[in-house]
């Protein structure tokens, strides 16, 4: 019966929208939680967990696979973003602005790093490939998401400070990911260790960035009027690209006669987007929109979606003759 149960953590996420719509003064400006200390403390120690997380023995063994990592990182950050261009006229009138930037913001994300890793494990693929690729996309992606955010954001009345965005990212991000690496002599076994307890802290502290997130969206009343049409079209969005870029890395990966296990790892890293790094991603790119929690939007309904559907995918390559 438990896979038929919701993941807690997919629960916890509407627990952290319904809490935001009912008791949003805690988390917006000015609230006794402080999000303008808070959120860049969550963010830093996200990161710093991942940094102690993360092993380069693993990354070392799937550097040498770079005309994989050429497909998956070219998804990741040109395919997927040029689509989101092509849809910004399209969306214009059709969706809110929040909600259409949100599009686009989802479509210039980094891959996940987890679950990448882990359904290229469940389905029997090359785990080395997915940890490197996975890896890769997080640090690339601190500086093309926001150099395409700002792109997404060039429309009248809205700017990206990008120097600014980058300054941040670097220093809640890159920094606290390299004072992981460097810890993990001393703390990487017992992050090891406790690495179930050390991804519920890392899970709880992204719930409360997405709490957050959707207070001042909710105080400032940026839900007003919003129609569940709009967000219909936004999950026939996600799925419309998810199937482009899982269809477009098979493609390419058999046209280019990859083996087997290294087509499963590139599909997996290049057809998901992160909503772990997304989340802080947004906090510190459009923090001050008022629309913050419409932008997050399309990231929330991509991630279930993905993992469902990668799910599936992952048991049909598991069960491959051969393996």
């Amino acid at each position: 019966m438990k896979r038929f149960l919701p993941d807690w953590f997919l629960t916890g996420m509407g627990g952290a929208l319904v809490l935001a719509w009912i008791f949003p003064r805690p988390g917006a400006t000015g609230g006794w939680l402080h999000p303008e200390f808070t959120v860049k403390a969550g963010v830093a120690l996200i990161f710093l967990l991942h940094g102690l997380l993360l092993s380069f023995a693993a990354l070392r063994a799937g550097t040498m696979r770079w005309p994989v990592h050429l497909v998956v990182q070219g998804c990741t950050f040109l395919f997927f973003p040029v689509v989101g261009l092509l849809l910004w006229p399209l969306l214009r009138g059709v969706l809110p602005p929040g909600l259409q930037l949100g599009v686009f913001f989802l479509c210039a994300l980094p891959s996940t790093v987890s679950s990448s890793v882990a359904m290229t494990a469940a389905a029997r693929g090359n785990v080395a490939v997915a940890v490197f690729n996975a890896t890769l996309s997080s640090v690339i992606g601190v500086v093309l998401t926001p150099l395409w955010g700002s792109g997404g954001a060039a429309t009248p009345g809205q700017s990206l400070p990008l120097g600014e965005v980058i300054i941040d990212l670097v220093c809640w991000m890159i920094l606290p990911l390299a004072a992981g690496q460097l810890l993990r002599p001393w703390l990487g076994a017992w992050a090891q260790r406790h690495k179930p307890k050390v991804n519920l802290v890392d899970r709880l502290v992204i719930l409360l960035l997405v709490y957050t997130s959707f207070c001042e969206s909710v105080r400032q009343r940026v839900w007003a009027g919003q129609s569940g049409l709009s967000l219909l079209l936004v999950a026939v969005i996600a799925l419309a690209l998810f199937v482009a870029a899982w269809r477009v890395m098979r493609w390419t990966c058999r046209r280019a006669g990859f083996p087997v296990e290294d087509e499963i790892a590139a599909v997996f890293c290049g057809s998901k987007k992160t909503l772990a790094a997304g989340v802080p991603m947004a906090q510190l790119i459009f923090g001050a929109n008022p629309a913050l929690g419409l932008i997050l939007v399309p990231i929330m309904i991509y991630h279930p979606l993905q993992l469902v559907i990668c799910s599936v995918l992952a048991g049909e390559w598991a069960r491959r003759p051969g393996v």
